[in-house]
């Protein structure tokens, strides 16, 4: 009997070893190589139904305007950092009953649907969306387009700043263009060697094909990004869009670094002295012969559509 008892306890011992020992590798490692700022993150950190049109408490911007779309609706889809400027054009324009939430997700039916910027591009080259609002594709999202036989039109509705974030209590407030890309390269593995402190540097990237990686890789300009080995205790660097950041995720945990000296504050987008500023667009087939999508990008590039991008917290080309 003692010795079930003893075995009982053994095996009680183990488990609660194992148990601490996951703990112990999630939180110093598998927790700290997951960046909150990924493609898959912001769909989940995106509250949909925080930003939906037809309903009285919205964070996005309602515009009343005399334009209304009827006939055939385009889809419209997007990033996620780019979600409140779609929803807000389907509730300047688009009639209520055209939207179809079920509280956690868009319908198939629904004429506003939210995948990020990888499955609004491939949704777009397979005609299952209309109207895409991106930044930039990647290399494989224009290959898939071409593999398909589809061209694609890229129209400039709005500029954004490219931005690189650090926790709030990182001393290090500026970085240059060239300190970042060392980073990246793996020339600078310290924080100490940047004015900051003794710390490992974890250079943190997005997953591929999402808006802000491909912004990335251009910003690299073809050199190429080392190997992240700081990853279980390094102090973090990661990239993302301004307004993600400051507006939706809204994170005091982390800060925006300024680059070559300048602030990535809404300004420094307009005049264009931040130095990594580009312009995301309203993407669609060539071949697609829906009547509405001309006079969607028209009504976004007026006027209104411009200042409903600026009120959204953006800032608009004209």
């Amino acid at each position: 009997m003692k010795k079930i008892h003893r075995q009982m306890i053994s095996i009680v011992m183990l488990i609660m070893f194992f148990l601490c020992l996951d703990l112990i590798i999630y939180n110093f490692f598998t927790k700290r190589c997951i960046s909150d700022y990924s493609e898959g993150m912001q769909a989940k950190s995106i509250e949909l139904d925080a930003y939906l049109p037809f309903v009285d408490e919205t964070d996005i911007v309602k515009v009343e305007t005399d334009l209304k779309i009827t006939g055939e609706l385009p889809v419209i889809d997007g990033a996620a950092a780019l979600y409140p400027i779609c929803s807000a054009v389907v509730h300047a324009l688009y009639p209520a009953d055209s939207v179809n939430f079920d509280g956690t997700s868009f319908g198939s039916d629904s004429a506003l649907q939210m995948n990020n910027t990888r499955g609004a591009y491939k949704a777009i080259v397979d005609g299952t969306v209309d109207i895409a609002i991106c930044a930039k594709p990647s290399e494989e999202q224009l290959a898939y387009a071409e593999e398909q036989g589809v061209e694609l039109e890229f129209v400039p509705i709005g500029k954004e700043a490219f931005v690189f974030i650090v926790n709030a209590e990182n001393p290090v407030d500026d970085l240059s263009v060239q300190e970042i890309k060392d980073i990246y390269t793996g020339k600078y593995t310290n924080w100490s060697q940047l004015g900051g402190e003794n710390k490992l540097i974890s250079p943190l990237q997005r997953n591929e094909g999402s808006g802000s990686q491909t912004a990335m890789l251009s910003f690299m300009d073809g050199e190429k990004i080392a190997r992240d080995y700081n990853s279980a205790f390094g102090s973090a660097i990661g990239f993302s869009f301004r307004f993600y950041v400051e507006g939706i995720v809204a994170d005091g945990g982390v800060k925006m670094l300024s680059v070559n000296g300048v602030y990535p504050n809404e300004e420094n987008v307009r005049n264009d002295s931040y130095p990594i500023v580009s312009n995301f667009y309203a993407v669609y087939r060539k071949d697609n012969i829906n009547e509405n999508i001309p006079i969607i990008i028209d009504w976004i590039l007026s006027d209104e559509g411009q200042q409903m991008i600026e009120d959204t917290g953006y800032v608009g080309v004209k």
